[in-house]
């Protein structure tokens, strides 16, 4: 006997009709007032007038005064940017965009496929995401102009033309012409054939795409985009593989990218499963630290994956994401999700996910604590008043817990990356890494000061100061 795990999130028709798009914009509207309340922290943060204590005399006047500069346009940037992103969401969601295109896009076709597409779910909703697609990259694209070209210009990192520039931007149309079709309409005819083990089948279907892009990215895609080489054979080649074989890593390829041709920023990154593994690092990054610095950087990336980090971040987000396809299974046929948001005349398979992600996800910040919220919501049997009360009461335990969410989800990415400057150490580059992480954070102008609050819930990694005073400890303690 077959088990609807649907089911066991409770019938969806029993539940009383909610205030889906009110919900919804009441909440975005309340996460953006707490953003800018940790926006505004930040910028007085920023703009004090000299660098944190420990961090005196390690930098020119002038080179603080440039990193100041610098952070102090991209919070402007990012004010400005984020009050464009809730107008523009908030428009589409009270004027009903997203029906109305959905409902007139047939008419914008020429026969017969126009025909086609009003006849066809599938068809029509890959057509709907590239209309969607194609809107939402005119939309940003004036934004991404200046940040590019104004921003980043004026503070010595861009590096790219805007012959390069529209070149890539045409390649990521192509992929995605590309992509986007198939993944839809398998998506799509999962959705429409959905039967008890629904949940499982989409998670299958997404676990199934990701490693298939976490395999043909670093070979196929990113090769579209910019130039890797093997790293020539010298010493600094020498030292890096010394460090792999000491710590059994199985280095297979050992590239260098020509990241300078787009930025003055740096990194460096490793990919490959199992015992395939490449490493990859971005000219910039050699030419601006020495060779044991660099070694010192890699020590860091190879203590995650000695300390098994990537796999464990892995399988969290893979609970996160059946979490998400089990309570959209749960709630797809919610009654009034489609009236509310003005799909009055049909119920496509998909647009049942879009709205879905609409209700669940305004923030990623609370993608968890709003799963929890709803699944409670989906599980009671009470009347619409009580209901309406709970979630008021909910709400304010929500603005109450917002900040708590953000310091959760960043607790366990810190943690490792004390771990991996740890394990760096242990390697005997803890000098050099301590030398490297002050080179790449003048190099990149990153804000000396930070707000305590603002970097807790928005940061994934420990500021500068944290992270050296920690690397400090661990070379005292290996004294």
């Amino acid at each position: 006997m077959a088990v609807d795990l649907s089911s066991l999130l409770g019938s969806s028709s029993s539940m009383p009709e909610l205030p889906w798009l009110q919900l919804v914009l009441t909440f975005i509207v309340v996460v953006n007032i707490l953003h800018t309340y940790l926006d505004m922290r930040q910028l007085k943060a920023i703009k004090l007038p000299d660098p944190p204590a420990s961090l005196k005399g390690l930098f020119t006047r002038k080179l603080y005064d440039e990193a100041q500069a610098y952070s102090v346009d991209k919070w402007w940037f990012g004010f400005w940017h984020g009050i464009y992103n809730l107008v523009e969401t908030v428009l589409w969601l009270q004027l009903r965009i997203v029906p109305w295109l959905w409902y007139s896009l047939p008419s914008w076709l020429p026969q017969p496929l126009a025909a086609i597409v009003e006849d066809n779910e599938i068809v029509h909703t890959v057509a709907f995401m590239l209309a969607s697609s194609l809107i939402n990259l005119v939309l940003s694209l004036p934004w991404t102009l200046y940040s590019t070209f104004v921003i980043e210009q004026r503070h010595g990192f861009n590096k790219q033309t805007l012959g390069l520039f529209f070149s890539d931007l045409v390649k990521s149309c192509v992929l995605g012409a590309v992509f986007i079709p198939p993944l839809v309409a398998a998506f799509t005819y999962i959705l429409q054939r959905a039967g008890p083990w629904v949940p499982l089948q989409l998670w299958a279907f997404a676990l199934g795409v990701s490693l298939f892009f976490l395999t043909i990215y670093p070979v196929i895609i990113a090769p579209l985009f910019n130039k890797y080489e093997l790293l020539p054979q010298g010493s600094l080649r020498d030292k890096i593989e010394a460090l792999a074989g000491s710590l059994s890593f199985p280095l297979k390829k050992l590239y260098t990218m020509d990241g300078s041709k787009r930025s003055g920023h740096s990194n460096a990154y490793m990919y490959g499963f199992f015992n395939n593994k490449r490493i990859v690092l971005f000219d910039t990054l050699i030419k601006e630290c020495s060779e044991e610095q660099v070694v010192a950087v890699l020590a860091h990336e190879l203590g995650h994956w000695k300390l098994r980090h990537t796999p464990i971040n892995f399988v969290m987000s893979q609970f996160i994401t059946l979490a998400n396809f089990l309570l959209f299974a749960g709630m797809r046929t919610a009654p009034g999700l489609f009236e509310s948001f003005g799909f009055d005349k049909s119920r496509p398979a998909f647009i049942a996910f879009v709205l879905f992600q609409f209700v669940v996800a305004p923030v990623d910040e609370v993608r968890l604590l709003l799963l929890l919220l709803l699944l409670l919501l989906l599980l009671l049997r009470v009347l619409l008043l009580l209901l309406l009360l709970l979630l008021l009461l909910l709400l304010l335990l929500l603005l109450l817990l917002l900040l708590v969410i953000g310091f959760i989800t960043n607790v366990v990415s810190r943690r490792f990356e004390y771990q991996a400057d740890g394990f760096a150490v242990q390697q005997g580059t803890g000098k050099e890494l301590r030398e490297a992480l002050l080179k790449l954070e003048e190099t990149n102008k990153a804000s000396l000061n930070v707000d305590p609050l603002y970097s807790a819930y928005h940061h994934s990694h420990p500021h500068i100061t944290e992270r050296l005073a920690a690397i400090d400890a661990a070379l005292k303690k290996g004294q």
